[in-house]
């Protein structure tokens, strides 16, 4: 009786020390020295901290180590921190990586490798459409939700004649295609188009050639550094004080910033997340800021937490880190977090939760720094992603 008792207690022991040594490996890979450097980067980083921590990872038995890396915002760089991270350094999983074309490969890769990818910062619909992967999950927004959003709002206010400055890489090429589709669903035209290169600095001749379309909305399919750029030189060519609006497709708080309140003021925007939009939000970004120089956090960085959070609570549920194993329970487990509420992550990777339709403030109307945005609608989740149905994605029955 007394060995049974002593081999027994030594089972249990060695079965708590096994749960207490899960070892888990989270890659942050994003851009940490060029144009989405502010939207994502070191702040991605201290978001995915910040999970761990409000988790409670150590005191329930596991052990999450954070490594980071800047994919340029090129695919094949990211492509090869990918691999060698799954290959040689142990990470299990990868969050972030704005760029589409480097979402793709990094994708591609993470299923091959069997591990699992939680993208925060590209935009691409393809993700959970003709190129999904049961092993990705895309989840702060997408060049559907952005297009609903706020191409929807301007077409239903009367601006039915569109012009799109589209950076030339899969995030504008998704991001034009999808805007355009909801334009002339509501009965608007796309009267031209021009393609600038990745990253852009000089944006002049295809704002002259928007300017000379006729259109009454020039639509940005451009983000990061490129977004500010182009709507500072077009203030510059007083674009907007012509009677064109400007459509900012994919704009970030940190954009708003850069350009300041009164160039931007009056931009029409979608985001799935705005640090100010109630007390839970609220809290947490003043926790980030205090940790981020004072900067306010963007969506990106909300979807690196979120993101986070859920992939340990499913390795909590699952009592491990097997990868078939964690992405069924978080495939099936509801999604709850201060900064997105309640959710779900669909079928095919796909993460479902409000968006929000914005207006950037005027000057006078902002009580202080990063009060940016007033907030003109709810986008419900049943309304804010494209259905199932109509995804494409090869996987989903």
């Amino acid at each position: 009786m007394t060995k049974t008792l002593l081999l027994s207690a030594a089972a249990i022991l060695f079965a708590g020390s096994a749960f207490a040594q899960t070892a888990v490996k989270i890659g942050v890979l994003n851009d940490r020295s060029g144009i989405y450097a502010d939207l994502s980067g070191e702040g991605s980083v201290i978001a995915a901290r910040m999970a761990v921590e409000d988790f409670g990872a150590a005191a329930k038995g596991i052990n999450v180590e954070i490594v980071s890396a800047d994919h340029q915002n090129k695919p094949d760089i990211a492509s090869n921190i990918a691999r060698q991270w799954y290959d040689q350094d142990g990470v299990d999983l990868i969050v972030d990586v704005p760029t589409s074309s480097a979402a793709f490969a990094v994708s591609d890769i993470t299923k091959e490798k069997g591990k699992i990818f939680i993208n925060s910062g590209a935009a691409s619909s393809d993700l959970t459409g003709a190129k999904c992967s049961p092993n990705t999950i895309h989840w702060t927004y997408d060049t559907w939700a952005l297009a609903k959003g706020t191409g929807g709002a301007m077409v239903a206010a009367g601006k039915k004649k569109w012009f799109f400055i589209t950076a030339d890489y899969a995030f504008g090429h998704s991001l034009e295609k999808d805007t355009a589709a909801v334009v002339t669903a509501a009965g608007g035209e796309v009267v031209g188009t021009v393609r600038h290169p990745f990253p852009g600095t000089d944006f002049s001749s295809f704002l002259l050639q928007a300017q000379a379309s006729g259109a009454q909305v020039i639509g940005l399919a451009n983000a990061g550094g490129d977004t500010v750029n182009t709507i500072k030189q077009a203030a510059e060519f007083g674009i907007t004080q012509a009677g064109q609006s400007l459509a900012g497709l994919l704009i970030f708080v940190t954009d708003i910033h850069a350009l300041g309140l009164e160039t931007a003021q009056g931009l029409v925007l979608t985001e799935s997340f705005y640090w100010d939009l109630n007390d839970q939000t609220r809290a947490w970004s003043e926790r980030f800021a205090a940790q981020n120089g004072g900067k306010k956090p963007t969506m990106v960085h909300a979807g690196v937490y979120a993101g986070v959070l859920h992939y340990l609570k499913s390795v909590e549920a699952t009592g491990g880190k097997d990868t078939t194993a964690l992405l069924a329970s978080m495939k099936s487990m509801p999604t709850s977090d201060p900064l997105f509420g309640e959710g779900m992550v669909r079928e095919d990777g796909r993460k479902i939760h409000d968006m929000y339709l914005f207006k950037v403030k005027a000057p006078s109307a902002s009580t202080g720094p990063w009060d940016y945005y007033e907030k003109l609608a709810t986008i419900p989740a049943a309304e804010a992603f494209r259905p199932l149905a109509d995804g494409g994605c090869p996987f989903v029955k």
